[in-house]
């Protein structure tokens, strides 16, 4: 008797959810996105992505080249900007530009796409200034472009999407990636209860392993050698060339198995963008959804165990 009830009221909670989310806003051709980090990868396909719909395009990019080659390949409607989130006149030049592009319509989407994953390495490999490099870049540059542009958000009582990832709910790797993505998510959370009252929504974007510039093999190893290379004697002999090795091998697979699928991650994006009820996170990526996720709420003896088991174990350790 039970059974065949709950059935019926899951079917109708799921109906109930995918009717609230299917939801699209109308009138999307008026509305202005900016979108960090549009050289390559999420931000590059997002930008001719929302391009297509209609929207009007303000593509943030690091390279004059990768700008001139995002134009070649969208409407007259997208225009760029050059943008480097740790240059805090960059941003303020860059936001400058926007409001006069934007006027009293105000900016209706930010999406922080903007990052950096090099270096990933045990912890004690790095300095203090490898540490700093990336949080200026994937926090401390989010919340400058952030701060700077929200004015114009609350005018339009747009949309911010920050883009944090699931290791950020779960550490994999030492240096300043997982500590700055987890970071992302604190100030998202704190940002959007604020700006709740003022009709913003902040969404939180957290992908798995998919084939963009920051998991290209080649430089993730070549800074992990420059770093082993670069620590002291006593450093070498107690972790081993053998660590070293499995680590480097350990980064291959971790990268090696990353998505082609881009498109899972930019159509979150999009409907954090346009959906009329967006959902507070989204996670794209099968690892995301079922391996990460999942493993950081698990209780920490388990979640340390699964997360330790294949790694590289250091010459002078406890046997």
């Amino acid at each position: 008797m039970w059974l065949p009830l709950l059935v019926v009221v899951s079917l109708l909670i799921l109906l109930f959810r995918w009717h609230r989310q299917s939801q699209i806003l109308q009138n999307l051709t008026d509305k202005y996105v900016l979108i960090t980090g549009c050289d390559t990868g999420f931000g590059n396909l997002l930008a001719k992505q929302l391009d297509q719909r209609g929207m009007i395009v303000l593509a943030a990019c690091l390279t004059e080249k990768g700008a001139q080659d995002l134009k070649e390949e969208a409407s007259s409607r997208l225009q760029t900007v050059i943008l480097d989130v740790t240059d805090s006149q960059s941003v303020s030049s860059a936001a400058k530009w926007a409001a006069s592009i934007v006027g009293d319509k105000g900016l209706w989407g930010l999406v922080n796409n903007a990052g950096s994953a090099i270096p990933m390495s045990p912890n004690e490999w790095q300095k203090k200034e490898d540490f700093a490099k990336m949080l200026d870049i994937n926090l401390m540059g989010l919340i400058d472009v952030t701060l700077n542009f929200l004015p114009m958000i609350r005018k339009a009582r747009g949309r911010i999407v920050n883009v944090s990832s699931a290791i950020g709910r779960i550490v994999v790797a030492g240096g300043a990636y997982c500590i700055s993505k987890l970071a992302v998510q604190a100030f998202s959370d704190s940002i959007r209860r604020e700006m709740r009252d003022f009709g913003v929504k902040v969404s939180i974007i957290e992908p798995g392993a998919f084939k963009t510039r920051i998991v290209a093999i080649e430089p993730h190893l070549k800074a992990l050698h420059h770093l082993w290379e670069n620590t002291s004697a006593e450093i070498r002999e107690s972790y081993g060339e053998q660590y070293f090795q499995q680590y480097a091998e350990n980064l291959e697979l971790l990268m090696g198995s990353a998505s082609p699928k881009l498109t899972r991650v930019t159509d979150c994006m999009e409907h954090a963008l346009t959906a009329v009820y967006p959902w507070t996170r989204y996670t794209p990526g099968w690892d995301s959804k079922f391996y990460y996720i999942p493993v950081s709420y698990l209780p920490t003896v388990l979640s340390d165990y699964l997360l330790c088991r294949t790694a590289p174990k250091p010459a002078r350790g406890i046997m």
